[in-house]
């Protein structure tokens, strides 16, 4: 039997330990919950200045972690900055610079766009696949858009895959069933809450297992639907001199943050949230110009132009974190870029600087606890394509307040200062000389550091025809143009 004193000090010792609470164990490596919506505008949230979208959950998250106004997709259309989530490589550098397939829009235009890998390579490795050697056990629900089944996400370290297919007919079931592969459900089932309730049941399977769980929502892509109750609450919304007014597209959005809200509440259920950093961002601007003959579904105001476009509005994307250490409440303007949350995340697992090794990011998981200021690095982009949105093949860089865009038809430059002039409407190329030559001649090193592949000549280029010549408009243009990107 222990003596008075050996039970008072077991008492005492007893008494010293942490109180249990939401959080885990320090020598637990956090969970890792990656939402990525699909075009979501800059200004689509409440947070983020919508003066018609509802969004209280994700306006909550921003509430508790941290704003970023100044973050960055690696590319204006989504396979792209994908492949740079995956594998914190700019998109130039894996092959990957256009959605996939990816087709030349336009028969008569100057330029024929890049050719390009049409799948994320097998050799690369992906957030995944990192994150292995620490213990996590990794899911992916919902829109992979990086090749077909034998590039699908199992083959690219994710343990559990739900939903690989690259696009949905309808957000409705049966819509979505024929896609490959299918996803079951029953008449009426909309596909961004079905991919909501499996990541949530995902969390709630995984125990004292550390996670990653990828959700990359169809939302809001097209076709855009919304489930009709959301749809009739924001009709009665409509009044004069909105910026966003859309009533169908606000109604995805909402379903979109409703669904945000299932995993953050999986979370608090499983007293997981405590360790668990939680990401919200969208994988290039907001659809602003007719795509496949469909109207535009949002601004992106105060930003130029959208998706397919190497402007702020096709580029900059709203970002939420939250998580253990992550200052509440803080609107941070670092620049971030896709490319960094592989290095992050790998910082915030615990794993070894080597882990990062050829990644193109940085890690700004110490960003997160506190405020800093750092020297400014230079952001690029490289889109040798035409877009389905109008959009001209383009190179660009960003380096502090500064951003500089040259189009490949011409070699035309153009220099904004995004501090003084967000919507880059006056060019400063002619009047900052230096700064011109300065930013050219980095972006040309990086170019060439990273194998940049670029468009060539077009031999059937008519200028008189380009303008109405978009190979979706034609007949045959499908078969004809398919293989020439």
């Amino acid at each position: 039997m222990p003596n008075r004193r050996d039970f008072i000090r077991g008492l005492a010792a007893f008494a010293a330990r942490p109180l249990l609470s939401n959080a885990q164990p320090a020598r637990r490596p956090p969970n890792i919950v990656f939402v990525l919506a699909d075009d979501l505008g800059y200004s689509d949230l409440a947070s983020y200045g919508s003066d018609f979208h509802q969004t209280p959950r994700l306006d909550r998250l921003a509430q508790q972690g941290i704003r970023f106004t100044n973050a960055y997709a690696a590319c204006p259309v989504c396979s792209p900055t994908r492949a740079s989530i995956m594998t914190g490589k700019y998109p130039a550098r894996v092959g990957v610079t256009n959605y996939l397939p990816g087709r030349h829009p336009t028969p008569y235009s100057k330029l024929i766009g890049a050719e390009q890998e049409l799948q994320l390579r097998l050799p690369e490795t992906t957030i995944a696949e990192s994150l292995k050697p620490a213990g996590y056990t990794s899911g992916h629900f919902g829109k992979w858009h990086l090749g077909g089944r034998d590039y699908f996400p199992e083959k690219q370290g994710f343990d559990v895959a739900f939903g690989a297919q690259a696009s949905t007919r309808s957000f409705f079931y049966p819509g979505w069933a024929g896609a490959d592969p299918p996803i079951d459900g029953k008449e009426g089932d909309y596909v961004t809450d079905r991919l909501g309730d499996e990541a949530a049941k995902f969390i709630r399977a995984q125990g004292e297992r550390p996670f990653f769980a990828y959700l990359p929502h169809f939302a809001p892509h097209v076709p855009i639907e919304g489930k009709k109750e959301h749809v009739e609450k924001y009709q009665a919304r409509l009044r004069p001199g909105l910026r966003h007014k859309d009533p169908v597209y606000a109604a995805m959005i909402e379903s979109l943050d409703e669904n945000v809200g299932k995993v953050l509440d999986a979370l608090e259920e499983t007293r997981l949230a405590g360790n668990t950093i939680v990401i919200f961002t969208s994988d290039n601007g907001g659809l602003t110009a007719p795509e496949w003959l469909l109207r535009p579904t949002t601004s992106n105001w105060p930003l130029r132009e959208g998706k397919g476009h190497l402007y702020e509005g096709g580029v900059r994307v709203p970002l939420i974190i939250k998580g253990p250490g992550v200052r509440a409440g803080a609107v941070d303007d670092t620049p971030i870029s896709s490319v960094d949350y592989f290095p992050t995340f790998n910082e915030l697992a615990g794993l070894p600087a080597s882990s990062n090794a050829g990644v193109d990011g940085a890690s700004f998981a110490g960003l997160l606890a506190a405020p800093r200021s750092t020297p400014p690095r230079p952001l690029f982009w490289h889109y040798p394509h035409y877009s389905n949105q109008l959009g001209r093949p383009g190179s660009a860089i960003r380096l502090g307040d500064f951003k500089l865009i040259r189009f490949h038809e011409d070699n035309r430059l153009e220099l904004y200062h995004l501090k003084e002039d967000i919507g880059e409407e006056k060019n400063l190329a002619a009047a900052l000389p230096d700064k011109t030559r300065e930013l050219e001649a980095q972006l040309d090193a990086w170019l060439k550091s990273v194998n940049a592949r670029m468009p060539a000549p077009n031999p059937d280029y008519d200028a008189a025809r380009e303008s109405d010549g978009y190979w979706w408009k034609e007949p045959g243009a499908f078969e004809r143009w398919g293989k020439r990107n």
